[in-house]
């Protein structure tokens, strides 16, 4: 059974990254920190995008942050202090249904805020 709700207390943050350095490093220090309990590094991603005018494109790294929702804040500072973009694509989505067990083991294994 489904734990189902308009807030499971749990939520995605999605963060690109132009390295596998770069996704190694962030994911370690946000799992390390409690800030997060698990991310996974997906790679292969192609952006585009306008930067400055200009169309851009780019070989990154998708982050994808399983934390708490009352931890949102501090995740994003935390990203912002250790990504190296200025502006780094920082998102985030509700989870609103789950395994009841997955939802307690990311609860569990983030610090309380």
């Amino acid at each position: 059974m489904l734990s189902s709700s308009s807030s499971t207390g749990a939520r995605i943050c999605y963060i690109t990254v132009p390295s596998k350095e770069v996704a190694d490093k962030l994911s370690q220090s946000l799992v390390e920190s409690q800030l997060a309990a698990c991310v996974n590094i997906i790679p292969g991603i192609e952006s585009k995008f306008l930067w400055q005018g200009k169309i851009e494109t780019e070989k990154e790294l998708l982050l994808m942050v399983k934390t708490r929702d009352t931890l949102t804040d501090q995740v994003a500072q935390h990203v912002k202090k250790h990504h190296p973009y200025d502006t780094p694509e920082f998102i985030c989505t509700d989870v609103v249904a789950g395994l009841p067990d997955y939802l307690k083991w990311v609860k569990d294994s983030t610090k309380s805020p």
